[in-house]
């Protein structure tokens, strides 16, 4: 049976049930004062009779808080708050861009859910938020381990209209990744590739004790200085690895994504980036290869919604 077929993609009460067991595992939470104990359900109340829905609309998931006396939803609070999409065509959004090896296209989403093209392009944008790892991850690496660390082009910048000279990486987009041989996955977009932008990221985001995977970019000599080891690969010799030394799993993870990129999203403004990015970095860290599958995965992406509200101003 596919995993499409269960309740909570079709029907807007089911979606809610899903929804809440997700949030309040032991019970609803009040998300404007934290009350606990006295939290009534309204179901089956409707919204306001409009000339569009002249009898209104019932309004799942509807509570009613004892002490603040305020209406609530599961919604609030998350980065499903004040949309009007139906919740069960989110858990589709959710499901798609999460199973999609390389990312669905707004365009797309706005097909299958059958709903304008700008909703989906937001709804794709807060499912990107609710992906979003925060600042607070812990450092990557450790004794014995090994990180690589490369950077990639991709796009242009919204400046390189004002470059006269020939088109190459001046007027493209830095990344910067760093991978965890057999882990994870962390991605930066960065103003420019030079020792002074690249040295204080890895260093923020990296365990000492590591060992350090490069190429012999000159902005990564220094590197020996802050870790365990150091060691890099020359590829204009076409050398590749060196024992355990080389580059290749996180030119693996950049091939993923500029296939994506290209094939799927085909442009992406600079100011967005770093969500896509976030969006990569997630599906690279819950791959199959670490035992977790399309379900698991999107339910991964669902735990991250709280807290995260995302208005259409701020992804303009």
């Amino acid at each position: 049976m596919s995993i499409l077929s269960q309740p909570h993609f079709h029907d807007e009460a089911a979606a809610f049930a899903k929804l809440e067991s997700i949030l309040w595992p032991e019970g609803p939470v009040c998300p404007h004062c934290g009350g606990k104990e006295r939290i009534y359900a309204l179901e089956g109340v409707r919204s306001k009779p409009s000339k569009k829905n002249p009898e209104g609309v019932v309004r799942h998931g509807l509570k009613k808080c004892g002490h603040c006396r305020k209406q609530f939803t599961a919604r609030v609070g998350t980065v499903f708050e004040s949309s009007h999409a139906p919740l069960h065509k989110w858990f589709q959004a959710v499901h798609l861009l999460c199973s999609s090896k390389k990312g669905i296209s707004s365009h797309q989403l706005h097909r299958v859910l059958e709903v304008q093209y700008n909703t989906a392009w937001f709804m794709s944008h807060r499912i990107r938020e609710a992906m979003r790892s925060g600042d607070l991850a812990p450092p990557m690496g450790g004794n014995g381990k090994i990180v690589e660390v490369d950077e990639t082009y991709i796009g242009k910048k919204k400046s390189a209209k004002n470059y006269r000279k020939k088109a190459g990486q001046a007027d493209k987009m830095a990344v910067l990744t760093l991978v965890d041989r057999g882990g994870s996955a962390r991605s930066f977009h960065v103003e420019g590739t030079n020792r002074n932008v690249i040295l204080p990221i890895v260093k923020e985001n990296i365990d000492r004790e590591t060992k350090i995977a490069t190429d012999q970019a000159p902005y990564y000599l220094r590197l020996k200085d802050h870790f365990a080891e150091h060691g890099s690969v020359n590829h204009s010799e076409n050398e590749w690895r060196r024992g355990d030394i080389c580059t290749n799993t996180v030119e693996g993870y950049f091939s993923i994504f500029k296939r994506g990129m290209k094939g799927v999203y085909q442009h992406c403004s600079e100011k967005h980036l770093h969500r896509y990015l976030a969006e990569f970095d997630f599906r690279y860290n819950n791959r199959s290869a670490v035992g977790i599958e399309d379900e698991e995965r999107a339910e991964k992406a669902l735990d991250g919604i709280k807290g995260k509200r995302l208005t259409y101003r701020r992804i303009d």
